[in-house]
């Protein structure tokens, strides 16, 4: 094995910024860009991800390189997809020069991750991402959705956000990402990291969320029937469930009978339901 320079080829703080100043990278909020400058959080990050030999990852947004060079040498592949026109062609080169034993390890696909609709290779196991806090949600619900074949998850997003996926029903926070994440699996808030760990530092600590797949709850309306339901549900949170579904059953009557249908008390409100009831109800949509 070649070795790398400071052992395991991680990434410094000083590293980091010697090879954003190289390629000329100034992080943007724009593009959700903080890179992670310590070693031991990328460590953490793998570890919690519970990944092995087997594993097939992918990961969102890689900038650097720094969580890329930890999941390298502890599973078989990593599927790096990058939007960024610059940090994408530069990352396989960095792993090159710091782990040349593991370059064979890494794709990088220049994409925007929202757009994907396949990737390289074998199917992937697992998400293990510093996922941009602009667009976290929608990018963990999207490769849920299409890569079924992903098991596990370890994401880390912003605090309040890790706060809002592992929420359960009646928290004050549980809403449209709590329901959508449970659709696919059990979630939970694995873990805390403060925010000096990021170059440059955000405003907002973070979370690390861990999902395990699991069988969606038993119903014959589709994933989009339910989350039309879900979102009707959430557009006027403070609303009733016969109010808030009027516009998606078609009147408040008609609201009405489909809960009593599905079970479900039509005075309660949206958060105090879980993704179960919300299927069962999208099962009984008059018409």
């Amino acid at each position: 094995m070649v070795s790398a320079p400071g052992g395991d080829g991680l990434l410094g703080a000083a590293d980091i910024r010697e090879l954003a100043d190289r390629l000329g990278v100034r992080p943007t909020k724009q593009k959700g860009q903080n890179f992670v400058i310590d070693g031991n959080t990328v460590r953490r990050i793998v570890r919690t991800a519970e990944v092995g030999p087997e594993d097939v990852v992918i990961e969102v947004g890689p900038g650097l390189g720094s969580l890329t060079l930890a999941l390298l040498p502890e599973v078989s592949r990593v599927v790096a997809v990058e939007i960024d026109d610059v940090l994408a062609p530069a990352l396989a080169a960095t792993v090159a020069d710091r782990r040349p034993d593991l370059v064979g390890r890494l794709e990088v696909v220049h994409a925007d991750a929202l757009r994907v609709a396949s990737l390289p290779g074998p199917e992937p196991t697992a998400l293990v991402a510093n996922l941009p806090y602009n667009v976290s949600v929608p990018v963990l619900l999207h490769l849920l959705e299409t890569f079924p074949s992903i098991r596990r998850v370890l994401v880390m997003v912003q605090l309040e956000v890790a706060d809002r996926l592992a929420a359960g029903p009646g928290s004050k926070v549980y809403g449209v990402p709590s329901v959508k994440a449970r659709w696919y699996g059990d979630v939970a808030l694995v873990g805390k990291v403060g925010r000096t760990v990021f170059w440059p530092a955000p405003n907002v600590d973070s979370g690390l969320v861990g999902l395990t797949r699991t069988q969606p709850p038993r119903t014959t309306a589709s994933q989009a029937e339910v989350f039309a339901v879900v979102d009707a549900a959430f557009a006027q949170r403070r609303k009733t469930l016969r109010a808030a579904l009027a516009g998606w059953a078609g009147s408040a009557a008609l609201a009405e009978e489909a809960l009593r249908a599905a079970g479900v008390d039509p005075s309660l409100r949206g958060e105090q339901l879980d993704v179960a009831d919300f299927a069962r109800i999208a099962a009984h949509r008059p018409g």
